[in-house]
């Protein structure tokens, strides 16, 4: 009875201080990979504006002398930063006068803003399936056409887990060692419960001379109770001292 009872609190104390934790750190891990996500676009976006920017600075010249072929090199050029997926460039009049993709696809057409913009425009879009995020800087404040880069959103994707996952490591752990400490600590509180068990199962069949205070020396409720027990353990002697006088 007494070790029944003892695997089931260490359980119940266990099991729920692992539960909690779990769900704490599942918690704190979609957190997590939301704020990164979250800051890793917004790196991204930097990024990408600062490379636009570049782009857009570095063609307006070519443009202006209507340099088709250092155009394209000049295009072919900023495709090999990591995670770019094409750039193009279009005059005033919104015609693609160089680009890295080939055949243009129609899709990059859609939804552009007719004629050039004055300032830095992104927006998102499906290319091959795959997501993108296309950032867009005017050149020579619009007079000369538009500069337009394009990332994978994978490159966001890989970021985020080469951070994230390191840091799910560390918290799965935080999991596993705390059922370890539950189950100590569980063992611990159910210890003298343990004892205190036995003790009594002692007294009800009529064993009386055990002392119950050096089973607990503590002086929460476990200790009260080992006290209030030792009390009925030492009256019950006491009673049974006195009837045997009397039965003699």
């Amino acid at each position: 009875m007494a070790a029944e009872l003892g695997v089931s609190l260490k359980w119940k104390i266990g099991g729920i201080y692992t539960a909690v934790m779990i769900i704490l750190g599942l918690l704190l891990i979609a957190a997590l990979y939301q704020l990164t996500r979250t800051a890793m676009r917004e790196q991204l976006d930097k990024r990408a504006l600062a490379i636009a920017t570049n782009f857009s600075d570095a063609a307006a010249g070519h443009i202006v002398s209507k340099n088709q072929l250092a155009l394209h090199a000049l295009a072919a050029k900023y495709t090999l930063f990591e995670g770019v997926a094409y750039v193009y460039i279009n005059d005033a009049r919104g015609e693609v006068i160089a680009q890295t993709l080939g055949s243009f696809p129609q899709q990059l057409r859609q939804g552009a803003s007719a004629g050039s913009p004055r300032e830095a425009q992104r927006r998102t879009l499906s290319l091959q399936e795959k997501t993108v995020y296309e950032t867009s800087v005017p050149v020579l404040d619009g007079q000369a056409g538009t500069a337009h880069v394009g990332f994978w959103s994978d490159a966001v994707d890989k970021e985020v887990q080469s951070f994230i996952w390191p840091m799910i490591g560390v918290i799965a752990l935080v999991p596993i060692v705390g059922a370890a400490l539950s189950f100590v600590i569980a063992n611990w509180i159910v210890r003298p419960i343990i004892g205190l068990t036995e003790v009594a199962d002692k007294v009800t069949k009529g064993d009386l001379e055990m002392s119950i205070g050096n089973c607990v020396v503590s002086r929460d409720e476990i200790g009260e109770l080992a006290r209030s027990l030792e009390r009925m353990r030492s009256s019950l002697r006491a009673a049974m001292l006195r009837l045997n006088r009397e039965t003699t």
